[in-house]
């Protein structure tokens, strides 16, 4: 059996002394004994093998007043010292010159405990998160709904005085007013799309044609920052129900992001972005790798985070990969980041296929 069998007699008077009459050997296992300890030298229901001594007086009293007890958890010593958690199914007869015959069935329940309790703590983790996060959803959509209007303003008016005569002064400062005042409304229009859903069209989409269209626009900037591109598509792929847009979006901010790691590195790079479909989880993968310095395993724990950046001061909001993390769960995807053995960095982007998109197999006939 893989479960303790203890028969004897459990002291009801604190003058007296439990006997064990018999124990299995799983029971010598399972609290540790010696080898050559005898039975009759084992007592595992004694005080001082219970974390909580008052557990052992709950238990002599319940089998005294209801003669049994099914799963009682417990959290017992082991002989090493080492705690445990226990399960007591026990039955006693009644007691007699201050004994309580006692046969009893003990459980090892360490391992399920701690899963369960683990899976606890998780899901109050989960939705203490989904409360800051519903918290911060409220507190960045009135900033930024705040924000909008002056800089709506500011940026009009910007572009009025910088078609006027100007002074040399003025002429040198009014593109930096202009540039900074759309930068902050860049950031505006981040903050909304991280504060709300924003209305979206869904259609069948093909991965690929989203992938081409992106690398398209990419193309006069590549080429000037002196990146190569290699694109592995797999030539038929499944549809994926998305707004197109929204996913060019985030394939946008991962190829920049990559382009800029590699030219702040070395000055040139070379860029991969592959697709392919896994048939097993029925999911439209999208991997975008560079040859960059990489992310470090503390940094890639973080990468997602709202305002977190490697980047210098000016030169990143810490929004664009929060955006399109949002973005990419929304969908019902995963995005992830990995190092890659020969160095740089990859993002994975995952997107399960449309529930009537046609199969690579079915596509082919």
């Amino acid at each position: 059996m893989h479960e303790g069998v203890y028969v004897g007699l459990l002291a009801v008077r604190a003058q007296d002394s439990d006997a064990t009459v018999a124990a299995n050997n799983y029971l010598k296992q399972m609290f540790r004994y010696p080898a050559s300890k005898l039975d009759s030298d084992m007592q595992p229901l004694v005080a001082a093998r219970f974390v909580n001594a008052a557990d052992r007086v709950a238990l002599i009293e319940r089998l005294l007043s209801a003669g049994s007890v099914e799963n009682w958890l417990v959290r017992m010593r082991r002989d090493d010292w080492s705690e445990m958690s226990v399960e007591i199914t026990a039955h006693a007869e009644p007691a007699a010159n201050g004994m309580l015959p006692v046969d009893a069935v003990l459980r090892d329940v360490t391992q399920q405990t701690t899963s369960a309790e683990r899976s606890r703590e998780l899901q109050h983790e989960e939705s203490a998160h989904a409360q800051r996060l519903a918290a911060l959803g409220y507190a960045l959509s009135s900033v930024a709904h705040e924000l909008n209007n002056p800089l709506t303003s500011i940026i009009a008016w910007a572009e009025r005085i910088s078609e006027a005569p100007l002074s040399d002064d003025a002429r040198r400062g009014t593109p930096l007013i202009l540039r900074e005042a759309q930068r902050a409304a860049r950031i505006v229009r981040n903050l909304l799309t991280l504060s709300r859903k924003r209305p979206s069209t869904r259609t069948l989409v093909d991965v690929n044609a989203i992938i081409r269209e992106t690398l398209a626009l990419r193309a006069h900037e590549q080429r000037t920052l002196r990146i190569s591109v290699t694109a592995a598509l797999t030539p038929v792929l499944p549809t994926v129900f998305v707004d197109g847009h929204q996913i060019q979006q985030v394939l946008l901010n991962l190829i920049i992001n990559a382009e800029q790691a590699m030219s702040a590195a070395h000055g040139r790079g070379a860029l991969m972005i592959c697709s392919s479909y896994d048939a097993t989880h029925r999911r439209v993968q999208v991997e975008v790798g560079d040859d960059g310095p990489g992310i470090p395993e503390p940094v890639s724990d973080r990468i997602f985070d709202p305002f977190f950046t490697t980047k210098a001061t000016g030169e990143g909001t810490g929004l664009g990969l929060t955006v399109a993390h949002a973005i990419i769960l929304d969908h019902g995807g995963e995005i992830c980041v990995s190092a890659r053995p020969s160095g740089g960095a990859v993002f994975t982007v995952s997107l399960p296929i449309a529930t009537d998109g046609a199969s690579p197999e079915r596509r082919d006939h």
